[in-house]
């Protein structure tokens, strides 16, 4: 068989088939479709010759099916509603029904700061989602670009170039330590500042515009104490007479969860925006743009309250 035979297979001629076949009548067929009586019979010559089967012979009851027709009735039906399904489809996303799990990226502040909110807010409008959290490292962007993470937020550098972003919120910088610190009765001045003991955390987001803001300023801080990140930092904090410089947003959350004064710093650091980001492949996907219309609302908020 040709390609040109198979072509000549259109839509057309598969609704004229199942037309025929339904109403035993060349003229209810032409009804049923709004087409003349001659042009049901110029497609049922096109099907009978592509089949070699007269296909319908007309009787005292009517256009009679073959055993071909019969046969093929079912395989052209399953064809039209496929076609109609496809015709029809939509790429929507119901939050308030859907069971889809969605993977976010964040750091271990953000577990404290922003996922507490971010649950509640997603689970009051979509009760049956789950998500899952994930760490950012190194295979963060081939895991955005497969899909194995649905959406990526903080100071994440390396999302820069080839993903789409959008900004959340800006930080700037805070010291946290105890209430009634002997050091800081009058409040935390820059020779203060050099003079206390200090916390160090190592992987905290934007620390490397922390250490850029000590060089430029020429402060050598004396870090008596090293922490991967933020958690068991208050607690440390409210028990001993050190203090920690971090972002205002976790900084903020953990004084009041831990009972601690806030200082503003002593000496100027960049600031940051803390953002979402996700990969071109989800750009137009319903249910990734229903997660990052989420984030947006509730981190935005979330920020104007701090």
């Amino acid at each position: 068989m040709s390609q040109n035979d198979i072509d000549v297979l259109d839509l057309r001629l598969l609704r004229l088939f199942d037309a025929i076949h339904a109403t035993s009548s060349i003229t209810k067929a032409a009804d049923a479709l709004d087409l003349s009586q001659p042009t049901v019979s110029i497609g049922l010559g096109k099907l009978r010759r592509h089949f070699g089967d007269p296909l319908f012979v007309r009787t005292p009851d009517g256009m009679l099916a073959t055993p071909l027709a019969d046969g093929l009735i079912v395989a052209v039906r399953d064809a039209l509603q496929a076609l109609r399904q496809v015709s029809e489809w939509r790429n929507a996303f119901d939050a308030g029904t859907s069971s889809r799990s969605f993977v976010i990226a964040m750091t271990d502040a953000s577990h404290i700061t922003l996922l507490p909110e971010l649950l509640s807010a997603a689970w009051e409008i979509a009760p049956s989602i789950r998500l899952d959290v994930t760490r950012i490292d190194d295979r963060l962007s081939a895991a955005l670009q497969s899909g194995d993470v649905d959406l990526a937020l903080g100071l994440i550098p390396s999302l820069e170039n080839g993903f789409y972003q959008q900004k959340l919120f800006e930080q700037d910088w805070i010291c946290l330590a105890r209430q009634g610190h002997p050091q800081l009765t009058q409040g935390l001045s820059l020779r203060t500042y050099q003079a206390a003991a200090h916390i160090g955390i190592i992987y905290g987001t934007g620390q490397l515009l922390l250490e850029k803001a000590l060089a430029s300023h020429g402060i050598d801080r004396r870090i008596v104490l090293r922490l991967p990140g933020f958690l068991g930092l208050s607690s440390i904090l409210a028990d001993s007479d050190l203090i920690a410089t971090l972002p205002r947003h976790i900084g903020t959350t953990l004084a009041r969860l831990g009972g601690l004064a806030v200082h503003e710093c002593p000496f100027a650091i960049d600031g940051f925006f803390v953002k979402q980001h996700w990969h071109a492949r989800y750009h137009r996907d319903p249910a990734n743009q229903w997660l990052r219309s989420l984030c947006a609302r509730v981190f935005t908020r979330q920020a104007e309250r701090k």
